[in-house]
């Protein structure tokens, strides 16, 4: 593997657990481990998989003023999500814009006390640190965090497992954010994730993210997870990867992503517009678009991946589409995959018909996600 490829925290653990590394995102990462991606995608869904997101960006911004308001106002310039009334001990969802409504990537925001904390993803996290620096340099100081590890325990079983080595995390409901210690170490949690399930994201220290995540290990509910299972686990919750379901020639709202646009910043709301993009975007909420991102269930067991095209007609004559990511999903018991399809033929229930090495396998449009969230609300 490439020397020039970076290591997280937890690179010896990973090789520690018969992790199988891989290139991802200019890291050396676990693709799986000795259960196998099935097992360890089940394990999530049934009990608590964890799963290393150090690769990840995490960043502080602070507004010169030292006023949180003044820096939630400046990230609105270039998010369309309301950031100032985020109150402390809350995350919100939203995406970097561009003049053209695209999306330069996708990231949470918290905020505690008078912070805010940018969590950004892995291959696009220097761009982005330096596109907000440059963007609000004179109103804010982007702090990048890169000495802090990013630890994500997820499942059905993961509150009660970190209730007994952090009793504070019981009275978390989804989207809090809180300080506390586990095993000793203090952590930035968030009870979020990316698979759909109840579970956290643990931030600390890189030098001691190790004894954080063999204390959960020692949990008898809890089993490593790697990136095969986090891919499908991730597509059954129906929730985008940044570079294949979304990117810079796609906008929210053509994602299907304007729930994450809330009304204050919508037409005729109390901050309207203000980001790139938005007189594109909010002309899109109003009026809509040519094409949708959908839910994709196709018939059979091969799973259809991300570049295969859509059509109409099991001929393959009327194209109107074409897959974004696919796999198979073991828990949906069938391939699942997301798309963009005509908006003509978003509906759920529309019959399609996916090509796959020359053949043309009927599918539907299904009701994203596929798997019902198992959020704590």
């Amino acid at each position: 593997m490439s020397d020039s490829l970076l290591r997280t925290p937890l690179y010896d653990l990973h090789l520690s657990l018969g992790g199988r590394m891989v290139p991802f995102a200019g890291y050396e990462m676990p693709v799986q481990y000795r259960a196998g991606v099935m097992a360890e995608h089940q394990h999530t869904r049934n009990a608590a998989g964890l799963f290393d997101v150090s690769h990840m960006g995490q960043a502080h911004l602070h507004a010169r003023s030292g006023r949180v308001e003044d820096a939630a106002l400046a990230l609105e310039q270039l998010v369309p999500a309301d950031i100032l009334s985020l109150k402390t001990g809350r995350q919100r969802y939203t995406q970097l814009t561009d003049g053209k409504g695209g999306i330069l990537d996708d990231l949470m925001v918290s905020r505690l006390g008078d912070t805010l904390i940018l969590v950004v993803n892995a291959a696009c996290k220097d761009a982005d640190l330096a596109h907000i620096a440059t963007a609000l340099g004179e109103d804010c100081i982007v702090e990048p965090l890169p000495d802090r590890a990013l630890i994500a325990l997820q499942g059905p079983q993961a509150g009660a497992v970190l209730a007994r080595l952090a009793p504070a995390s019981a009275e978390m409901r989804f989207m809090d954010v809180a300080a506390f210690e586990v095993a000793g170490v203090p952590c930035v949690a968030s009870r979020s994730g990316y698979t759909g399930e109840d579970g956290f994201e643990l931030g600390m220290a890189a030098d001691a993210a190790v004894r954080v995540a063999e204390a959960l290990l020692a949990e008898p509910e809890v089993a490593p997870a790697g990136l095969g299972a986090r891919d499908s686990l991730r597509l059954e919750a129906g929730l985008c990867l940044y570079g294949s379901d979304i990117d810079r020639e796609t906008t929210p709202v053509e994602g299907a992503l304007e729930w994450s646009i809330q009304k204050t910043r919508r037409a005729g709301g109390a901050r309207a517009g203000g980001f790139p993009g938005a007189d594109i975007i909010l002309g899109q909420i109003e009026g809509g678009v040519s094409r949708r991102r959908v839910g994709i269930a196709v018939e059979g067991r091969a799973p259809v991946r991300g570049g295969a095209r859509l059509f109409a007609d099991e001929a393959g004559t009327q194209p109107v589409g074409h897959v974004t990511s696919g796999a198979f999903g073991p828990t949906f018991g069938g391939p699942v995959a997301m798309g963009y399809v005509e908006t003509a033929f978003a509906a759920t229930g529309t019959p399609l018909f996916a090509e796959l090495r020359g053949r043309y396998l009927p599918a539907t449009v299904a009701a994203l996600p596929f798997v019902a969230p198992g959020f704590k609300r």
